[in-house]
């Protein structure tokens, strides 16, 4: 029994033993596809074009998936028209914009370098020691057209162990005492540094105490130094106001280990001394010529008097000239621009750097430019102008060079006045 369907023979074969010749389909016309005219992308391909012509259809704007080859040389299926990056063709990209390249690495850089400016004076205000008011002086003389700093240094011990001051010959004396002051003037006619010796035989004005707030009359003749020791930094820029005339527009002072650690930061000092010393209290002991000053040989060159038959006149000499090379080292593109350099300097000077309540970063910085232009050659250091001696083995001012002195510098003039020492 057969289940096959009857289906015209489909499936089982003819029923004629014979074979089936062949047969002929009959032909099923493709239909006509529109020419088109060539794209932007196609026509620099001429096969393509020519295919376009003839009714080819190569299937590429229908989706299917090239798999083998199509004749022309082009093989892996890709299009005629597309050529693969890399492949050795004549499009490669756009070439890269240097000029925008350079503007923008630029602008990166610039925006960094302000922010770590930025950065560094935030950090460096932030640690500086903004304790001596001045608004508690009175009586003070009018504004000039320079700005005026008192400089002092002092022999202050604070954060000393007894191996340092063993060390750097400072002894053990309780309290601070000024060791040296000087004034300096920056002006736009010449930057003027003038040292008050210590012994200078001064009035100590009244004045109102700094702490207490009471007032206090005047004390008479004494040493310069002793105003500081009666009532501190107030008391001396009051005393140095009211015997000059000239008002001090900011106060700095450092002590003994500050001014050791800024020169120890900085590498050392390179000076040149003209002629070789020693002294047994300062530890001093030089030979003549160039050489660089570390911190504790730079303390005992500044300290120095008892080596000099002039005494403290000698010594405020050897301070100017020593802080006008310290200036023109630490004031250097080396030291400002390197952070190696810049951050363990300013850290060892501010820690124990002492300024008035209205000194700001720009104003210190100010201060070491002009100190710096001295020793360039744009100013001058002196001596307050000496008349001769005093009571206590002190020294008398010229009261009519002083106020010459104090009027060029009031009215930003060219300084003239010669001192005699």
């Amino acid at each position: 029994m057969n289940d096959w369907p009857d289906d015209g023979g489909y499936g089982r074969g003819p029923a004629n033993p014979q074979p089936e010749g062949p047969r002929r389909m009959s032909h099923v016309q493709r239909p006509q596809v529109p020419q088109q005219p060539p794209r932007y992308d196609q026509g620099h391909n001429p096969s393509f074009t020519q295919a376009q012509g003839t009714g080819y259809d190569s299937g590429y704007n229908t989706g299917q998936v090239y798999g083998g080859a199509q004749g022309g040389g082009n093989r892996g299926g890709i299009p005629p028209q597309y050529t693969p990056p890399g492949s050795g063709g004549s499009d490669t990209g756009p070439a890269p914009d240097w000029r925008k390249r350079i503007k923008v690495g630029s602008i990166v850089l610039v925006v960094g370098v302000l922010a770590w400016g930025i950065g560094t004076y935030a950090w460096a205000s932030s640690q500086m020691r903004n304790e001596v008011d001045l608004s508690k002086v009175i009586e003070r003389p009018s504004e000039g057209d320079c700005t005026t700093y008192l400089i002092v240094g002092s022999d202050s011990r604070e954060g000393m162990t007894a191996e340092e001051k063993k060390k750097l010959h400072t002894g053990s004396a309780e309290g601070k005492r000024t060791d040296s002051m000087m004034i300096l003037a920056a002006c736009s006619s010449g930057n003027t540094m003038v040292s008050l010796p210590r012994d200078s035989w001064v009035t100590i004005p009244n004045f109102v105490g700094s702490e207490s707030g009471k007032t206090f009359p005047a004390r008479g003749g004494a040493k310069l130094n002793a105003a500081y020791a009666m009532d501190g930094p107030e008391l001396l820029v009051r005393t140095v106001e009211y015997n000059t005339g000239l008002r001090i527009d900011h106060y700095a002072e450092i002590g003994f280990a500050g001014f050791a650690n800024i020169v120890d930061a900085l590498g050392g000092v390179e000076l040149n001394i003209e002629k070789g010393f020693k002294d047994k209290k300062s530890g001093a002991d030089f030979q003549a010529g160039t050489q660089a000053l570390n911190g504790e040989q730079a303390l005992a060159f500044v300290r120095t008097r008892y080596a000099f038959a002039e005494s403290d006149l000698a010594r405020t000499k050897n301070q100017q000239k020593f802080l006008s090379a310290l200036a023109n080292q630490a004031a250097t593109p080396g030291t400002i621009l390197n952070p190696f350099a810049l951050y363990p300097t300013l850290g060892a000077g501010l820690d124990t750097l002492i300024v008035d309540k209205d000194m700001s970063l720009y104003d210190l910085g100010k201060m070491f430019f002009a100190m710096k232009g001295i020793s360039g050659g744009d100013g001058r250091s002196m001596n307050m102008p000496i008349a001769g001696t005093a009571p206590q083995g002190s020294l008398k001012w010229d009261m009519p060079k002083v106020k010459q002195l104090v009027e060029q510098i009031r009215n930003d003039e060219k300084v003239t006045v010669e001192s005699n020492r």
